[in-house]
């Protein structure tokens, strides 16, 4: 493809995005995908072809083909798992960043990937209301952030010991502290860490689904006791069922006292603390060694762009750096090679989408868009309060609502058919998308609010909607 050829296919790309956009925004599309498993694969050829194809019949092969099997993340509508926007700012970016096509394998590969790198994360953590003291490094996921804090933490714990014998050195096993109401990456970054799975410690929880700090203590004693060694405690900051906020303070008075690593996961709930008056959410964050947010969730930049926190850079690059000869260049010394931030050697200039983002919306607009999403859950909040049979079972602290319908006469086991029931229900009409989940034993519905095209209207009609479904449901529990 010559460079004319692709401005060529570029616009006709761009109008057929644009395009897309405008019938999401128009409502003109089922939110889910209404395909069967191996669809697409039984209406694809089971070999590439052999010689080029048009980009014309490329394009209408999107619509043909992909986008039925495209559950639309993007629409008005979509209140499934948790948002994650893709503002076309920083669609943008990702065409930007992959038409330059660079490396950064370090510095000199790469010098303007480094540093708006390191300046649009600086420019995030002041949003975030962080002191300085943070240095931020753009990795792919929450996942790959909790990861690397835990080896950091592990790292500390011994001393250094990967340099050594590694877990393998004979001392006692290390323990990690977490809340059953954590990410399930959090448990699977412990495991592949090396802790091992019986060194995972599923802390209790209060009445409103946080980390019960009486219940880490507790548990902290009783391995000390048993001859282990206690390593890291896992806060939550928006747990993924119901957004519970476990007390940074009061974790980290205990993580102090104790010297034990603190890891905030904020990948879904970090991102309202650009608004001042939630950050009493996550008083006590200062003392964290490592945070992770996700500006790929509920802050629009197209995924994947996940902003990784820590206290001590140097402990995070001597845990994390290799320094082949290849590599090696005169300015290292004067310089950040991302390359010793995280796990891969090579990485993508993420930060284009997140510069252009913040750029082309300003943090004001973006600060109403999150004040939006909390009010209009709020306004869900206060309609399910007051309806019969309606329950809201956990508190709504950011934009998550979770809900159970409960009509007399059920036992539990019916409850939770019902749940899962007219929750499918709509996602299979196509007017809404909404992701059931267990807490505390039994079946809800979860509404997560916060898409970027989501306005009030849009969650009045799921309301309308939801109560329909339930009340179909029930008529033949």
């Amino acid at each position: 493809m010559t460079p004319d050829e692709f401005r060529q296919a570029g616009h006709a790309l761009v109008e057929w995005v644009a395009a897309y956009r405008e019938r999401l925004a128009a409502g003109d599309l089922p939110v889910q995908a209404r395909v069967a498993p191996g669809d697409l694969i039984a209406r694809l050829p089971a070999a590439a072809p052999e010689q080029g194809e048009p980009i014309a019949a490329i394009l209408a092969d999107l619509d043909a083909l992909i986008l039925p099997g495209i559950t639309h993340w993007q629409h008005p509508r979509f209140f499934g798992y948790f948002p994650s926007g893709a503002s076309l700012a920083s669609v943008l970016g990702d065409i930007v960043s992959t038409g330059l096509g660079v490396v950064g394998l370090n510095w000199q590969a790469s010098p303007a990937l480094t540093e708006l790198e390191q300046v649009t994360t600086d420019w995030l953590r002041d949003l975030l209301g962080l002191p300085s003291i943070f240095s931020g490094v753009i990795q792919d996921t929450a996942s790959a952030a909790s990861f690397v804090a835990l080896v950091s933490a592990r790292e500390r714990a011994t001393g250094y010991g990967a340099a050594r014998a590694g877990l393998q050195d004979g001392e006692p096993p290390l323990v990690v502290y977490t809340s059953a109401q954590a990410h399930s990456s959090i448990e699977k970054a412990a495991l592949l860490a090396g802790f091992g799975r019986q060194h995972v410690r599923s802390v209790g929880l209060d009445a409103q689904f946080r980390m019960d700090v009486a219940a880490l203590e507790a548990a902290i004693r009783s391995d000390r006791a048993a001859g282990l060694r206690p390593c890291a405690v896992v806060a939550t900051t928006g747990t993924t069922a119901t957004t519970a906020m476990d007390p940074i303070a009061a974790i980290a008075t205990v993580t102090q006292r104790e010297r034990l690593w603190l890891h905030v996961d904020g990948a879904m709930g970090g991102s309202a603390m650009l608004l001042p008056e939630c950050r009493h959410l996550w008083a006590g964050v200062e003392a964290a060694d490592s945070i992770v947010v996700n500006p790929h969730k509920w802050l629009t930049i197209a995924f994947d762009c996940s902003l990784y926190l820590v206290r001590d850079a140097q402990h995070l690059v001597r845990v994390m750096s290799t320094n082949p000869s290849y590599l090696q260049t005169p300015v290292d010394a004067q310089v950040r090679n991302y390359r010793d931030w995280g796990i891969p050697l090579g990485r993508r200039f993420r930060a284009l989408k997140l510069w252009i983002t913040l750029r082309e919306q300003g943090a004001a607009a973006i600060r109403a868009r999150l004040r939006r999403d909390l009010a209009n859950a709020q306004w869900l909040a206060a309609r399910v309060d007051a309806a019969p049979h309606w329950r809201r079972v956990a508190p709504v602290p950011l934009q998550t609502v979770c809900i159970r319908h409960e009509p007399p006469g059920l036992d539990a086991a019916a409850l939770d058919a019902h749940a899962r029931r007219w929750t499918q229900a709509i996602n299979d009409s196509g007017v809404a998308y909404l992701t059931p989940a267990v807490v505390a034993g039994r079946w809800l519905t979860r509404v997560s609010i916060g898409m970027e095209l989501t306005e009030a209207r849009h969650v009045a009609e799921l309301w309308e909607a939801m109560q329909q479904a339930a009340a179909t449901s029930a008529a033949v529990a």
